[in-house]
């Protein structure tokens, strides 16, 4: 999907004040209500706005450590695993991957002691061959899409 200059300074709006109203936003950027609801209708029906949710910080809910769990999967279970993880209410992420293991989760814990009980949980689960574990020590880059957006808005003035 395209993604215009007009687009773009919606989406730099909606991810630097996420709190805004919509005729807020209208006036900031200088466009009828209607435009800008059209516009954002668009953006949603089309999977770029996927939602609208705040952001929680896991450490703030006492669980502050973070690690990625790389897990090799038997062949052909692949969806049961996955299916399973989603009932681990620690994994907050899963993805299947190439490379070395099948799978990357997505992990956080309150402590150490914590993160081994989970991986432990992970490990018995049937066609789970076994888990490779990473902890994070510090974010360097938190998640963020706004340089993306700002790229594509450049992108589409060309």
């Amino acid at each position: 999907m395209a993604v215009d200059e007009l687009d773009t300074r919606i989406l730099r709006l909606l991810l630097g004040q996420p709190r805004t109203s919509v005729r807020e936003y209208a006036r900031i950027l200088g466009i009828a209500r209607g435009t800008l609801q059209a516009r954002l209708d668009r953006l949603e029906r089309d999977g770029v706005i996927t939602g609208t949710a705040p952001a929680l910080s896991p450490a703030a809910l006492g669980h502050p450590v973070l690690a990625f769990v790389h897990i090799e999967v038997t062949q052909g279970h692949l969806d049961e695993v996955g299916e399973a993880l989603a009932a681990v209410p620690e994994i907050v992420e899963a993805f299947s991957i190439t490379g070395g293991g099948d799978l990357l989760t997505r992990v956080v814990a309150r402590d150490n002691a914590h993160l081994e009980d989970v991986v432990q949980k992970l490990i018995s689960l049937p066609g789970v061959v076994r888990t490779r574990s990473e902890v994070a020590l510090r974010e360097r880059v938190p998640h963020r899409l706004l340089p993306l957006v700002e790229s594509i808005g450049r992108s589409a003035r060309r």
